[in-house]
């Protein structure tokens, strides 16, 4: 980043309205976070206005008096660029734009150009890619004189809006071969995946708030040397590292990108090759940072997020990071694991619950398949591992292992009437 990116002055501003729902709206906490956001993008927040309104001002979304008022203290500050904590249309940032005479982003914008900033795989360089594409696409008009003042710096790195407006047809062009790109790197990550299941090592994923302590963990426990920062989506590129969770059972973790509220749905999108490792995940890991006074709103957001993503009947368990931190009258939760990653505090605890939740997520099956359901054992052979197969007068006796998604499309199959830990 260079020294004219790291002194840009922002103002930032948000709206507190019922009409936005809760999870939508503004208030100290989101606009206190955005402020972490805007400074790791490399900018200084010199201002922030707290608008409360019952509906959105359908011109300014802010409302006329209050547009004003941040075109003054813009103005006062000699800042560049605004801020919005909420996503508005693009009609309201050009008026915006326009009446400020300064560029204007939203918190997606500033969390995709974080992400342009962070990405290091080539994976992870298409994705964000395509997300900066489709975030900008409909908002290509009205910004150009005010976004190229910004030199190198916030918002404009990626694409950049200048190219952008020049060519619409060579975006979508572009946007097609970037999601060509992704399904072929999925298709790679599908074998992968099956090969890991074939192999019987399961695999435990990490999802959490950014700056939870994802990384931190995971170096702690597989010796990744992942990058570990004290600051926002330090981490965007999944990383998956071999570890033993007790002698003799082998398991990966996969590292995954932050979650926070309001995540860019084009960003959800465009890794949506990236977090479908959760739904092949035998165990998430729920790391919280447990030293956060806004840790019940960050659980809340990532568990909804998590809950999309992953498959219903994975089992999450909540690892409460950062304890050495943490306020000493927090209440506990009897079902978690309270650690400190940085120190190693309590790992031994949250291994032994990982092999113990580990050991009842693969099974190994005894199916009595008849002959005219060949499709059941391709199925067995192609996402499970077959340990044998005999043939008898009415049908086939397979010995297999399966993890619960795979078993539920054979279960009604099981020689047992149930099954055992595999």
């Amino acid at each position: 980043m260079t020294e004219d990116a790291k002194k840009q002055i922002a103002v930032i501003a948000g709206l507190a309205s019922p009409a936005l729902g809760e999870a939508q709206s503004s208030d100290e906490a989101s606009l206190s976070e955005l402020a972490a956001l805007v400074e790791t993008a490399g900018g200084t927040v010199a201002a922030r206005v707290l608008q409360n309104r019952s509906t959105p001002d359908v011109r300014t979304f802010l409302g006329e008096g209050k547009a004003q008022e941040l075109k003054e203290l813009i103005s006062a500050h000699e800042a560049e660029l605004l801020v919005l904590d909420n996503d508005i249309s693009p009609a309201q940032t050009r008026a915006l734009s326009e009446l400020c005479d300064c560029a204007v982003l939203t918190r997606s914008g500033i969390i995709l150009d974080i992400f342009a900033g962070r990405a290091r795989t080539a994976e992870g360089k298409l994705q964000v890619e395509l997300a900066q594409y489709k975030y900008l696409l409909p908002r290509l008009a009205g910004q150009g004189t005010a976004m190229s003042r910004l030199g190198g710096g916030i918002g404009t790195r990626g694409p950049g809006e200048t190219k952008l407006e020049t060519d619409r047809r060579h975006i979508r062009s572009r946007m097609r071969r970037l999601e060509e790109e992704l399904e072929h790197l999925s298709a790679v990550r599908e074998q992968q995946r099956r090969a890991r299941l074939k192999n019987s090592v399961p695999v435990v994923a990490l999802v959490g708030y950014t700056n939870a302590g994802k990384s931190t963990l995971m170096n702690r426990v597989t010796d990744a040397g992942i990058p570990a920062n004290n600051r926002l989506f330090d981490t965007l590129d999944m990383t998956t590292r071999a570890f033993e969770a007790e002698p003799g059972l082998p398991a990966l973790m996969t590292d995954t990108v932050g979650f926070i509220r309001r995540l860019p749905h084009t960003l959800i999108s465009s890794f949506e090759a990236t977090l479908s490792e959760l739904k092949y995940a035998e165990l998430l890991l729920h790391v919280i940072d447990c030293s956060d006074s806004e840790m019940t709103a960050q659980i809340a957001v990532t568990e909804a997020l998590a809950a999309d993503m992953a498959r219903e009947d994975t089992p999450i368990l909540r690892v409460y990071n950062k304890a050495d931190l943490a306020p000493a009258d927090l209440p506990r939760d009897p079902e978690g694991i309270y650690i400190s990653a940085a120190t190693g505090e309590g790992i031994p605890e949250l291994l032994a619950r990982i092999a113990e939740l580990l050991k009842g997520s693969r099974r190994a099956v005894e199916l009595h398949i008849p002959y005219s359901d060949g499709a059941a054992l391709n199925l067995l052979y192609r996402d499970g591992r077959v340990e044998s197969v005999e043939h008898g007068e009415t049908g086939m006796t397979v010995r297999a292992v399966c993890d619960a998604k795979l078993y539920a499309a054979v279960r009604k199959y099981d020689a047992r009437g149930g099954a055992q830990n595999g």
